[in-house]
């Protein structure tokens, strides 16, 4: 009986978790795609802007180098003022962490967007800049934390769905199945990660080449990430990111895609 009663309250649960998922769609004026997400724009807005101070400070603050940063903020406006993303409701602003050593770049949601000056620093043009900036503001049109949100609390739901329904206190070993319930879930996330990762690379392709960039750029993006983390990665499916090295060959495809007829003369590399 007590079993049952476990199975009822499991099935009820996941049920809830996807009827909760399913229902929250919307398509995105920017992708035209569908997407489950579990907030509106404004509440992105004001989660980005409320996380924002918190997130710098992890990085040291903004940086000393007014002028670079002021040179950041130019970039990343240009692109948006160019390209579609200025007809979106997002507030875009644009950051520079003062963290030498550090080499990331990313965005929160609702615009704000941040980049490391230790990425900064190996990067030799602004077309490599623009790459980057780019990659971020697709993950903010793209709605990717919104996404994200509502994928956490799919998984998060059936999980521990799976877990009340595996579970019996009369026998440890159960708990294993818990455990890999748990572990599940993890992953699926990190793949939706990986996924949203590759999108907003093919976003950037689009928003770069719009502004006035080359896109090819990003590819050596794609090298300088590699070589700064030193080859010292695990198996990609437990990654939140793909490859560097596997990701030149999705910005070459995009490119083509993007271009058939070949690229625009006078980008800026």
């Amino acid at each position: 009986m007590r079993g049952l009663i476990k199975f009822i309250i499991a099935i009820l649960i996941a049920a809830v978790s996807l009827v909760t998922y399913w229902c929250n769609t919307e398509q995105n004026e920017f992708t035209g795609e569908e997407q489950h997400v579990d907030m509106t724009v404004e509440q992105e807005i004001a989660l980005g802007l409320q996380a924002a101070p918190q997130m710098a400070s992890q990085y040291g603050g903004l940086h000393p180098d007014k002028a670079a940063g002021q040179r950041i903020k130019e970039i990343g406006q240009h692109i948006v003022q160019q390209t579609d993303a200025s007809s979106t409701p997002y507030k875009f602003d644009f950051h520079l962490l003062a963290d030498e050593e550090t080499v990331n770049a990313f965005a929160l949601p609702g615009g704000q967007i941040f980049i490391t000056a230790g990425l900064l620093k190996r990067l030799s043009t602004e077309g490599q800049v623009a790459g980057v900036l780019g990659h971020e503001i697709g993950h903010v049109v793209a709605r990717h934390s919104a996404e994200q949100l509502a994928k956490a609390k799919l998984t998060q739901g059936l999980s521990g769905a799976a877990a009340i329904a595996m579970y019996d206190p009369g026998n440890p070993a159960s708990q294993s199945g818990a455990v890999v319930a748990a572990m599940v879930g993890k992953l699926l996330n990190m793949r939706y990660g990986r996924e949203d990762e590759l999108e907003s690379d093919r976003l950037a392709v689009r928003l770069t080449g719009e502004a006035g960039f080359d896109p090819r750029a990003m590819m050596e993006v794609m090298r300088i990430l590699e070589q700064a983390s030193g080859g010292a990665r695990g198996p990609e499916f437990t990654q939140t990111h793909p490859n560097p090295g596997n990701r030149i060959a999705e910005i070459e495809q995009a490119i083509q895609e993007e271009y058939p007829e070949g690229l625009p003369q006078g980008l800026t590399p």
